[in-house]
């Protein structure tokens, strides 16, 4: 019997097909299973993108594990009751203390779950979340890609998807923003895919 032509359209467009497309690709496929990380609630996942923000990777864990501790339930009402010289001493800076706050009252207003953004496009997402004083662009767009699980976010705010996109491609010269761009075009409908198996490749160094 002939395959159904819906049939034939989905195997090709799967994930696996249109990154094997791509010869550097199809080796991260080959040699890495995708990055992942733990199931974290959508507000545990914003606070760890704001505390990660212009932190090394090390850094960044450390502060984390800490402040995730002082609170032992990451909620916004945790957050907002939390004193600022505790989360100071957790490792924050006062700004990003003022960031997770901020963004805790931003939650307790609205919802920024899955279901409850499902029917806005990426852009309105990003608008919306900038909305918030300490998420910008690179914060909202990990937000697409982890909590709402979006399969086409290519994150180029993201130090270590350009340093691993620059050794892949470039042979670890600089590349510029739109040279990745074009680079990425290839991974198309599954950008977020790739940055995972980017992400793999790059934490493996």
């Amino acid at each position: 019997m002939e395959p159904s032509r819906d049939g034939a359209k989905a195997d090709a467009e799967s994930p696996e097909r249109v990154l094997r497309e791509d010869p550097v690709m199809a080796e991260l496929l080959d040699k890495h299973d995708p990055y992942t990380e733990s199931n974290w609630t959508e507000y545990e996942r914003l606070c760890i993108s704001i505390i990660n923000q212009q932190l090394s990777t090390a850094s960044a864990a450390a502060v984390k594990e800490r402040v995730f501790a002082l609170l032992g339930e990451v909620t916004p009402e945790a957050v907002l009751d939390a004193a600022d010289a505790d989360l100071r001493d957790a490792g924050l800076s006062r700004t990003k203390v003022e960031y997770l706050k901020n963004a805790a009252r931003a939650f307790r207003r609205n919802d920024f779950t899955a279901e409850g953004l499902a029917a806005h496009s990426n852009e309105e997402v990003v608008d919306t979340l900038t909305e918030i004083k300490g998420v910008g662009d690179w914060t909202a767009r990990m937000y697409l890609l982890f909590v709402l699980e979006r399969e086409d976010i290519l994150p180029l705010g993201d130090l270590a998807v350009r340093r691993g996109i620059q050794q892949l491609y470039g042979d670890g010269e600089e590349l510029t923003r739109e040279e990745m761009r074009e680079i990425g075009e290839r991974w198309r409908p599954y950008r977020s895919v790739a940055t995972r198996y980017i992400w793999a490749e790059y934490e493996s160094d």
